[in-house]
């Protein structure tokens, strides 16, 4: 018994053998059949004893029967006729959805020679579905402010079959509002849009019934009814926009329901209730509405029903915004359903470098790694990249081993390092894919010489700068790294007035500022050219120059020179002519000066400070001409004193004066008449005065006298001091003179304080003489032009900050106090 039960193992094992080889045979040859779909049981596809070339009872004979693959026999054979025919009602969409070929594959066995022969039937498409839309009755809303043209997208129908029987048209009653346009979308299919053609008046017509009309092209053609109710409202003009108008996501097959596997979003740039968005799945015929689950809120898609990529690889699933008025978008979500692939490849670094000089030539070798995946087969089947435009390439060596080399010289400056991904994909179905970083900094070398940010430079100074200011800038970059990139200023070597350069300019070799050496002073040169030099710290060492333009600018250090009436000589007072018989107007003289500074600070004008007749005589601003103002009387005196000053219109204002003396007369012979019969009566009381006056003044004399001494005496004490605490201080030779009260302001105290008196042996004639202060040497501006008062202090003496001793202060103040009583005398 047990014998026997080997033997039948043994011939199942034989023909079970016999049965591949038959089977992988047969796979040179196919027979095809074609029949339509929803015909009878039993219909006749197609003979297969012919085909065979077998008769039908011979075939009977041999034991034919159809081998099945575990789904529903969609067919069976005749054996007395040897014919295929149908075993059961087929439906084309319910086997193969809405595919372009529907084909059913099934084997045919021959059991006496266990021969296998492959059939193939394709289904074919009749028109047995009719279009049909997902929502029988949609309300749309809409503003009654909508201008024409407006469109709005209409929900689609759908027709399960194929080819012409499928949807091929759509059509919209006759209305005087709307019309309808079909756009075909990149998958073929076609969307109706309902176009405004004329305004709406909600208060005319609140509601529009329309009817849309969905046809086939089969025969007889099949039709599907949407009635639409339009409803007029307030504004909402701008519908719901969708982030991207198609969303594409995979899926593996073995994700748990539940899962969300994407989140659409739409805008809508509207506010208030009609900014608020719904989500709605488009109800379609198919399981697609039954696997996914779409969040009307959030906008979130969901499985709810276990995904089988055997039983279908993708999924399209249309989807609707909705703002709260009603207009709505549309959009189309695909999802790839992937198979699963259990391993992804590995990488094995051997030998990897992290750092690369930029003038490393092509093909030098940066890593050597090994690639393996577990899994076998296709799957095992590995392939490796870079990210495209990156200067390296991959060379495949012997077992799964790459090396990494550059493809052109790099430049650092450009990159200075590269974030290198490397990708090894397997043959899996859907492919898994690993990466691995490596990491690669680019080495400097010094290729670059320093660049300044302009081609040349400009600057601007003001003259009479203080030594060691720094005047301007200039800063350049190197685009190499560390000492390569270290750079170092200096002035390139050069004469100026034959006088080297730099005893002008010097520059500090780390920041790039330059310093002027010494004040400059406009009248003596305008403009200084010169180089600057960059040099990096680079082996060898590479550099670049600039030029740089230095202007000076004109400043107020410069007062007006009076050229005419020139200061006489020999002590004596020139005298100009003015006849008793000229007219107003007439010319006497013309003050004639001239300015070393330029522009606005050698513009001069002219005004008169006084005058022994008030109102005789006039002076042009601009001219410097003295004019007569009046006719001259017989009771204005012969000799006219002037004193006219010349201002430029610096800021601040300089200014000089000149003193014209004047005789009213036809002829220099009756001058001298005239002055000579010119007495003046004897006055007991003046002669009195008189002596008075030239008492007080020598009083007062020798009280300034002894003041100037003192003053002298300190400040000679206070430069010793200041001599005997040099050697423990820095050197104060740079400090301007001007910080210190020395003879020279003592001496310009005297001179502009000065006194005449001029005595005769007839004391009714003498006279004291107070003169103005010298405006030669002293800021003048338009209002001092109009003042009467010319008495002041000497401010370089009253302002001493210096001065600490207020007896001094105080001594010095009474003594200006007598001065101007004395003064008011005279007045």
């Amino acid at each position: 018994m047990a014998a026997l039960q080997k033997l039948l193992q043994g011939r199942k094992l034989v023909l079970l053998c016999v049965l591949m080889a038959a089977q992988w045979e047969a796979g040179a040859g196919q027979i095809r059949y074609s029949v339509r779909e929803e015909i009878d049981r039993g219909s006749f596809v197609g003979n297969i004893a012919k085909d065979l070339g077998w008769e039908p009872l011979a075939l009977a004979e041999r034991g034919v029967r159809i081998v099945s693959r575990g789904r529903t026999q969609l067919f069976a054979l005749n054996p007395r006729s040897g014919s295929l025919v149908t075993a059961d009602r087929i439906d084309r969409e319910e086997l193969c959805a809405q595919s372009a070929r529907c084909l059913v594959n099934f084997n045919i066995l021959l059991e006496d020679k266990l021969t296998v022969y492959s059939v193939e039937v394709e289904i074919t498409d009749i028109n047995d579905n009719a279009p049909r839309f997902g929502v029988e009755e949609p309300e749309l809303k809409i503003s009654e402010t909508t201008t024409p043209g407006f469109r709005i997208p209409l929900k689609s129908a759908h027709d399960a079959d194929v080819g012409e029987n499928t949807l091929q048209k759509y059509e919209l009653n006759s209305n005087d509002h709307f019309s309808l346009d079909v756009r075909i979308g990149a998958d073929g299919n076609k969307y109706p849009e309902l176009v405004l053609e004329h305004a709406l008046d909600r208060e005319e017509e609140a509601v529009h019934h329309l009817v849309l009309v969905a046809s086939d092209g089969g025969n007889p053609v099949r039709s599907g009814t949407c009635r639409i109710r339009v409803k007029v409202l307030d504004a909402n003009d701008n519908p719901p926009v969708f982030i991207q108008p198609e969303y594409r996501v995979s899926v593996l097959e073995n994700v748990p329901i539940g899962t969300r596997i994407l989140t659409v979003t739409a805008t809508d740039t509207d506010e208030g209730y009609n900014a608020q968005v719904a989500y709605f799945q488009e109800q379609t015929p198919g399981e697609t509405s039954e696997v996914f689950e779409l969040k009307s809120t959030s906008g979130d898609i969901t499985i709810i029903k276990s995904l089988d990529y055997e039983n279908a690889k993708f999924h399209e699933i249309d989807i609707e915004a909705q703002d709260g008025p009603g207009l709505i978008t549309r959009a189309k979500v695909i999802v790839t359903i992937l198979d699963v692939n259990d391993n992804a490849p590995e990488f094995y670094m051997t030998s990897a470098s992290s750092s690369i000089p930029e003038d490393s030539p092509p093909g030098t070798i940066i890593a050597l790694f090994n690639v393996h995946d577990r899994d076998s087969g296709q799957n095992a089947f590995i392939t490796c990249s870079l990210p495209e435009k990156l200067p390296f390439k991959l060379e495949r060596s012997v077992d799964n081993y790459y090396r990494l080399v550059t493809t052109s010289t790099l430049d650092r400056e450009q990159f200075s390092f590269y974030n290198i991904t490397l990708s090894a994909k397997d043959g899996g179905n859907p492919p898994l894919s690993t990466d691995a970083h490596l990491l690669l900094q680019v080495a400097d070398i010094n290729d670059n010489p320093p660049i300044f940010s302009q081609m040349s430079y400009s600057a601007y100074i003001p003259e009479n700068n203080p030594r060691g200011t720094s005047i301007f800038s200039v800063l350049a970059h190197d685009p190499d790294s560390n000492d390569n990139a270290h750079i170092t200023y200096s002035l390139a070597e050069d004469t100026f007035q034959g006088v080297p350069l730099s005893s002008y300019i010097s520059i500090n070799s780390d920041t790039g500022v330059l310093y002027a050496l010494q004040s400059f002073d406009y009248e003596q040169f305008q403009d200084l050219q010169l180089w600057v030099i960059a040099v990096d710290s680079g082996n060898p060492p590479l550099s670049s120059n600039v030029s740089l333009s230095l202007f000076l600018m004109d400043q107020n250090d410069n007062m007006p020179e009076i050229l005419y009436p020139a200061l006489p000589t020999d002590g004596s007072t020139g005298v100009e002519l003015a006849p008793r018989s000229a007219e107003p107007g007439y010319l006497v003289t013309k003050v004639v000066a001239v300015d070393k500074d330029v522009g606005q600070n050698a513009w001069l004008s002219y005004c008169l400070l006084k005058a022994s007749e008030p109102g005789l005589f006039l002076v042009g601003l601009h001219t410097g001409e003295v004019r007569i103002a009046r006719t001259l009387l017989d009771r204005d005196a012969l000799k006219q004193s002037l004193v006219v000053a010349v201002q430029d219109h610096g800021q601040p204002p300089l200014s000089a004066t000149v003193t014209l003396t004047i005789a009213v007369a036809d002829s220099i012979p009756e001058v001298l008449a005239d002055l000579s019969s010119i007495r003046t009566p004897t006055n007991s009381n003046d002669s009195d005065l008189t002596l008075y006056l030239v008492v007080a003044v020598a009083v007062v004399s020798c009280v300034f006298l002894a003041f100037v001494i003192i003053l002298l005496t300190l400040r000679l004490r206070h430069w010793h001091v200041s001599r005997m605490l040099q050697a423990s201080r820095d050197r104060l030779g740079g400090i301007p003179a001007s910080h210190f009260v020395g003879v020279d302001g003592v001496s310009t105290f005297l001179q502009t304080y000065s006194h005449e008196v001029s005595l005769t042996a007839d004391s009714g004639k003498s006279h004291i003489i107070f003169p103005q202060p010298n405006y030669a040497d002293t800021l003048i501006s338009q209002e001092n032009c109009e003042k009467k008062d010319f008495f002041s202090a000497p401010q370089s003496l009253l302002d001493d900050k210096r001065e600490e001793n207020p007896q001094v202060k105080y001594f010095f103040t009474t003594c200006l106090c007598y001065f101007a009583k004395i003064n008011c005398l005279f007045s």
